[in-house]
């Protein structure tokens, strides 16, 4: 009997972990600019892409520059219309120093991700 009901479970086992796996949050794939860069230029845009669809009304970014007090003042971040997956921030002109971009996602199977990364610009 107890090996029947053993069975039974390991049997299931593939199900529950492919059940999680598409319960999974949303994941940052890439970024532009990436992780700890150190630019020559300054960017026009931060763009993250994730793994999975994202819920416009709930996803943002801010970016602020390390030692200022507030974020600096962008448009709000969208997602692209014709990637679901990216979501993309237009940026105003910045000046030499680190950066923390933060973001707040949504995924369409409701899972939040706050998250951020530094990246830096050269004089």
């Amino acid at each position: 009997m107890r090996r029947r009901v053993f069975a039974k479970s390991l049997a299931a086992l593939p199900a529950v972990v492919a059940g999680g796996q598409a319960r999974a949050h949303a994941a940052l794939v890439k970024s532009e600019p990436p992780r700890r860069a150190v630019l020559s230029k300054a960017p026009r845009q931060i763009r993250l892409w994730f793994n999975e669809r994202l819920e416009p009304a709930y996803a943002s970014i801010s970016i602020q520059r390390d030692g200022d007090a507030k974020p600096i003042d962008a448009p709000r971040a969208t997602v692209d219309a014709a990637d679901p997956k990216l979501l993309v921030l237009e940026l105003p002109a910045l000046a030499p120093g680190q950066y923390t971009v933060k973001y707040r996602v949504l995924s369409v199977d409701g899972h939040t991700v706050d998250y951020g990364y530094t990246f830096t610009l050269k004089p």
